[in-house]
């Protein structure tokens, strides 16, 4: 990575459970390495730039990325509350914006390994991966662009909400899951919420045992 930054001005920002790393680079960019290729992310921020705000690709390798910098920050960083809002509005926006007949991705229940899954409630493409650091927030307390999204692809909109709701405990604490529901304007879905949430955690067992 070193040979990557090359004398430029670095500030690491984010390392992952799996030892990836990201680092801003320059003010401007961000730099981001993993130990296993990042093609299948590197497809998926490409293909969403035109409908959605994701980071734009400049450069890449295998295992490496160079994209613009986004002028917002991570939700993690925001009070619960305006994160929860900032994280509802901004998946249903990706909701709304991505086309679903265009998508060559996917990531349906069955496609993940499991199988009794819910019937459908809508269709979408999905982030994948739509856990709180993932949203971007801005100044203003709006949710501003979306990153990550290396396992973006068609699945019902319940397999992000289901996590992205969990995500907030795991951030926050207990209270802030019904602020997220509202701002992202549908009622709990128990039976999907409990699904997705078992498929999340177990990826490997089919859910209809």
């Amino acid at each position: 990575m070193a040979a990557l930054i090359g004398d430029q001005p670095a500030e690491p920002v984010w390392l992952n459970l799996e030892g990836g790393l990201t680092v801003r680079v320059g003010g401007d960019r961000y730099l981001k390495w993993s130990p296993s290729p990042l093609t299948a992310e590197i497809e998926r921020l490409q293909w969403a730039a035109p409908f959605h705000p994701v980071p734009s690709v400049l450069d890449h390798g295998t295992n490496w990325m160079l994209t613009t910098a986004i002028d917002a920050r991570s939700a993690v960083e925001a009070p619960a509350a305006i994160a929860a809002r900032a994280l509802g509005a901004g998946l249903r926006a990706l909701h709304d914006a991505l086309p679903v007949a265009d998508c060559p991705f996917e990531w349906s229940a069955e496609s993940r390994g499991g199988s009794g899954a819910p019937p459908i409630d809508r269709l979408v493409v999905a982030h994948g991966d739509a856990c709180v650091p993932n949203t971007l927030v801005g100044a203003d307390g709006h949710w501003a662009a979306h990153v990550d999204l290396g396992r973006l692809g068609l699945a019902d909109r319940w397999a992000d909400l289901a996590v992205a709701s969990m995500s907030l405990g795991w951030n926050f604490g207990d209270g802030f899951e019904s602020v997220f529901f509202e701002a992202y304007g549908v009622e709990r879905d128990e039976l999907r919420i409990r699904f997705y949430r078992r498929l999340w955690n177990a990826p490997d067992v089919k859910m209809d045992s």
